[in-house]
């Protein structure tokens, strides 16, 4: 994160970045000059640190989501919860003409859009009371279908200058971070990685199967309906702030599980930071890789995610 705050437009070297960073958190030391520091403090460190949440938070979900639904290539964005975020921060962009729209911003819209698409998803993902993980897929991908097809729909009643913001946030985008964002991200991404990894020995039950699970005292369908409320807040949360960004919780997950395997107390830990460090990482390069233009992370994290699902396809027999 330290390398990745001192590379930019204006690269700074390391030391003046962990001096000034020091010199805030502590108040001890001395910074550089102000330009040095307005440069390091006010716009890259938050960004830095932001991508780091957004990137752990997605990890983590698509972890929980690929366990919770029985299926490997779950994540945020096969359950809809991104479309929903999507369709929310559109609606305030375009009709809000880019301002509050019936009192929400864009990244409270995109919340609620994220929350609203999860709710969906889990009633039609009911059969006679039960959570059906099957069912659950497939009411994720017609509900984020639906999704969407209304976001296109709005997309065509906006301003050219409009549908450039809209394309960039839906492509996701850490940048313009400001400090006064960070806190609630922070207590949702920590806490939300915390609950779930205590969650750990049942979400290793339910890889067993739900009849070993309910032998095992576990409550299947009530287990389920937590996971998935919590996943659907550490989505939206994240995807709130920084936009729709995919193969982030399709790809970690499996990197951790190949390395260390599925025992979830120390796989979702490990995949929340692997998490941060890919997205920081993704981030740098968007930033450097044409500048002084920036890339949205969307395009580079399909550009990397998709050759890594082909891998996987081929590789994991256990998918035929």
């Amino acid at each position: 994160m330290i390398v990745a705050i001192s590379i930019g437009a204006v690269n700074v070297p390391v030391a003046d970045v962990w001096g000034t960073v020091w010199h805030h958190v502590t108040g001890q030391g001395a910074t550089g000059d102000l330009a040095t520091d307005q440069i390091v403090w006010n716009f890259r460190t938050p960004r830095v640190v932001l991508a780091a949440l957004v990137g752990a938070g997605l990890a983590v979900s698509g972890a929980v989501l690929q366990t919770v639904v029985s299926n490997p290539l779950a994540d945020p964005i096969v359950l809809g919860f991104s479309y929903g975020a999507t369709l929310g921060a559109v609606l305030v962009i375009t009709l809000g003409g880019g301002v509050a729209l019936a009192g929400l911003g864009v990244s409270a819209a995109a919340f609620l859009g994220a929350v609203a698409a999860g709710a969906l998803v889990f009633a039609l993902g009911q059969r006679r009371g039960r959570i059906a993980p099957t069912r659950l897929v497939l009411a994720g991908v017609a509900v984020g279908y639906v999704f969407l097809s209304a976001t296109s729909y709005v997309q065509l009643q906006a301003t050219p200058t409009e549908l450039r913001t809209v394309m960039f946030w839906m492509l996701g985008s850490v940048a313009g971070a400001q400090w006064d964002q960070l806190p609630a991200v922070t207590v949702v991404v920590l806490a939300g990685t915390a609950l779930l990894t205590l969650f750990g020995r049942r979400l290793d039950v339910l890889l067993a199967g739900d009849e070993s699970a309910t032998a095992l005292g576990v409550d299947v369908n009530r287990l389920r309906a937590v996971l998935l409320v919590l996943s659907a807040l550490l989505t939206g949360t994240v995807i709130a702030v920084a936009g729709s960004i995919g193969f982030v919780g399709l790809m970690i997950p499996h990197l951790v599980r190949l390395t260390l395997g599925a025992d979830h107390r120390r796989l979702l830990p490990l995949t929340a930071l692997l998490g941060a460090l890919y997205l920081v990482l993704v981030d740098l390069l968007s930033r450097t890789l044409n500048r002084p233009n920036e890339l949205p992370l969307g395009i580079l994290t399909a550009l990397l995610g998709a050759p890594f699902f082909l891998w996987l396809l081929r590789r994991n027999k256990g998918l035929d």
